[in-house]
């Protein structure tokens, strides 16, 4: 896991195709700050996620993880993050990051089946039930739950 006084995330770009230093609202976040809006504006932009939005997913796991009432955004983004991977244009996930990525998606979806057990509400349960689709391997099915309207 890349640490967030790393100066290399002052290079990693984000959903904008810039620079986008998403350590100084995880750091935020972790004093208890709510900075989703920020989160979603800046690593994710029309369908574009950047090697900011991959080296975020482990501190988002990190910082959720003993929330005892957990945020849908932090399943909604991941899942978001982790479709669009999988897009033409967006990076591969590099060996740097690879390890770390992986291993916060499998405690995410551990994270999920526990939300799920609480009788979440719509989003929470649309977006853990993302992500445990797309922690399955099954990105058709993670995608659709991910981005299916509700009306």
């Amino acid at each position: 896991m890349l640490s967030l006084d790393d100066p290399k995330w002052r290079e990693l770009q984000g959903g904008y195709r810039q620079p986008y230093d998403a350590s100084k609202p995880l750091k935020r976040m972790a004093e208890g700050e709510s900075v989703w809006d920020e989160l979603w504006s800046e690593l994710h932009h029309q369908g574009d996620v950047g090697l900011a939005s991959y080296a975020a997913i482990p501190h988002l796991v990190r910082i959720s993880a003993p929330m005892e009432n957990r945020d849908w955004n932090l399943h909604a983004l991941a899942s978001c993050i982790e479709i669009e991977r999988h897009r033409k244009g967006n990076p591969e996930l590099p060996n740097w990051i690879a390890p770390s990525y992986k291993e916060a998606w499998e405690h995410l979806v551990k994270l999920a089946l526990s939300d799920l057990s609480h009788g979440p509400d719509e989003l929470t349960l649309r977006s853990a039930l993302a992500v445990v689709a797309l922690g399955r391997g099954n990105l058709k099915l993670g995608t659709m739950l991910c981005y299916i309207d509700q009306s």
